[in-house]
């Protein structure tokens, strides 16, 4: 008799999951999920990008697939995301509940929020804040600057030598994001700010790997001591660390002078009052760690690709080297505006970032409302993953689509041109808050160590591993940097 119940039990759940699963009329076409995983077990955990490309070659640009029993559209090809995230963007503008990441942030803050009033009025402050660069008596070019000038000193140290930079380049980014929100910079080997490093970088290998797909896919394991529990401690580890700071600002600041990013915000709070205002303390709190990640992660993932191909592409280097100390002359720093004189520099910025991929599916996106794309139905609530590793690597779109060459951002006259299909930060209203940043230190960064420094690839180092480990970002395997100070420089 039990045996027999048992079987029904799982029959009556085998049903409810396939009736669950059913395509919608009209929906994206994909593999048949099955029981349970729905197409979790087809798509490889640790890095999907390569099934996801398959999959588009067998249901096309637009197709679905099931996390258990949740339906997802993934987005192919400049067309289909154009189409979807710039010119329908309110139609694909929400975030998806029920992830880990959702769960994790509490769909507070700006990049995990949900589209609408608060996180409109999150953006707009954060990106009016940072453009002012109304944060103390320094510019943000003289705060990247700065910051840079501790990691020429440490290279200069590695004169002739090799070391390894998998996390010189965190602590720098994170140091300008830190100056920023907090006022303040840390030295490198300070415990406070490789703690919080640590716990960034956990929390984005994590969030997009196989702990994660596992958690998204099935609710009934979310309870268990697994992996994907790291995420939650380290939320609430960083959230102390916010709060602390929070709570130190409150009792120094000086109303209307404002020295940083929290100053602003808490300014913003008195200025607004308690009517129903959307800007708030536990807002602020989740703000800080929205900022932090996306103003620390790219940026340092794409300076290590960065050095990584030009030490294996010396010819690249040197072009980017010949066209500096041409523009710069006796100069001691670069500006920002110089990129204006550096088009080849500027292709070789724009290649990194499209060849080394750092976001490969964004951040996910939800359905506002019932919705067509490229033909299709797409129902409200549907999750939307776009696949931006299929734009950036798009054979229609790129003079060299599989291969490191600045050319694909040169016109036959040598000037430098971005192509539509350039998105490594996705496009439209969510496209990532901390691009403008990325762009100016991406610059300042390769401009002032390519000036001062050479790179080599060492010769017991064996052949380059281009592989990336997969995450939120992608980030490259560790490797060890020979550093050489170029000869005019060293007199």
């Amino acid at each position: 008799m039990l045996n027999t119940l048992l079987l029904l039990w799982i029959g009556f759940c085998l049903l409810f999951f396939l009736f669950k699963t059913r395509r919608p009329k009209n929906f994206p076409p994909g593999p048949q999920p099955i029981p349970i995983f729905g197409n979790l077990l087809q798509l490889n955990l640790r890095n999907p990008i390569k099934d996801l490309e398959k999959l588009s070659e067998r249901y096309g640009k637009v197709f679905s697939i099931y996390f258990g029993a949740r339906p997802a559209v993934v987005l192919n090809g400049l067309q289909a995301m154009k189409e979807a995230i710039v010119t329908q963007a309110v139609d694909f503008a929400g975030r998806p509940s029920g992830l880990l990441v959702s769960h994790a942030t509490e769909k507070r803050g700006v990049i995990f929020a949900d589209y609408g009033p608060s996180w409109r009025e999150h953006r707009r402050f954060a990106l009016m804040t940072l453009r002012n660069f109304g944060l103390g008596k320094k510019s943000m070019e003289d705060r990247i600057l700065e910051e840079i000038s501790y990691v020429t000193t440490l290279l200069e140290r590695s004169d002739g030598k090799s070391m390894n930079p998998h996390t010189l380049f965190h602590k720098a980014a994170s140091n300008i994001i830190c100056s920023i929100l907090f006022g303040t910079r840390y030295e490198y080997d300070d415990e406070f700010l490789q703690h919080i490093i640590h716990l960034y970088m956990d929390n984005t290998k994590i969030a997009n790997g196989p702990w994660a797909m596992l958690y998204d896919t099935l609710p009934m394991i979310r309870r268990i001591p697994l992996p994907f529990q790291r995420v939650f401690h380290n939320m609430n580890e960083l959230k102390r660390i916010s709060a602390d700071q929070i709570a130190q600002h409150k009792s120094s600041r000086v109303p209307g002078e404002p020295r940083d990013f929290i100053d602003c915000y808490l300014d913003e709070m008195e200025k607004r009052g308690n009517g129903g205002s959307n800007f708030d303390e536990r807002q602020l709190i989740m703000y800080i760690l929205d900022i932090h990640v996306a103003g620390t992660d790219t940026t340092s993932n794409t300076l290590l690709a960065a050095f990584l191909y030009l030490m294996n592409h010396p010819d690249v280097q040197a072009r980017c080297q010949q066209e500096i100390d041409a523009v710069l002359g006796e100069r001691a720093h670069a500006s920002f505006e110089d990129k204006h004189k550096m088009p080849y520099v500027q292709a070789m910025i724009h290649e990194v970032q499209r060849i080394a991929n750092i976001v490969p599916l964004s951040v996910f996106h939800r359905t506002t409302k019932d919705t067509q794309l490229m033909g299709y139905d797409i129902p409200k609530d549907t999750l939307i993953i776009q696949n931006l590793t299929s734009v950036l690597y798009e054979e229609s779109q790129w003079k060299f689509p599989h291969d490191f060459n600045p050319s694909n951002f040169l016109n036959e006259q040598g000037e430098f041109v971005k192509p539509e299909a350039f998105m490594p930060f996705s496009a439209g209203p969510r496209m990532c808050l901390g691009e403008g940043l990325a762009r100016m230190e991406l610059f300042l960064f390769l401009v002032t160590l390519l000036r001062r420094f050479q790179f080599v690839w060492p010769e017991d180092a064996g052949e380059p591993d281009y592989t990336p480990i997969f995450g939120v970002t992608l980030t490259p395997k560790p490797y060890s940097m020979g550093v050489r100070l170029r000869c005019h420089q060293a007199e």
